[in-house]
C-alpha cells in the first residue's frame, strides 16, 4: 500500500466505480515495474 500511495496520495476520482478504477491502473503500474525489475535467470550447461 505504501508503494501505491508514492504515486499520488488521494485518489482524483469522486465516484467509487472511478476510484476503484483509478487505483487499479496504479496497481498496473506498479506490477509492470517489478516485473521489469525481476532479473532472468537461464540455466548453463
Amino acid at each position: 500500500m505504501h508503494c501505491v500511495k508514492l504515486l499520488g496520495q488521494r485518489l482524483s476520482a469522486r465516484e467509487f466505480d472511478r476510484q476503484v478504477a483509478e487505483f487499479q491502473v496504479r496497481v498496473a503500474i506498479l506490477n509492470g515495474f517489478t516485473a521489469l525489475g525481476i532479473p532472468v535467470t537461464e540455466a548453463v550447461g
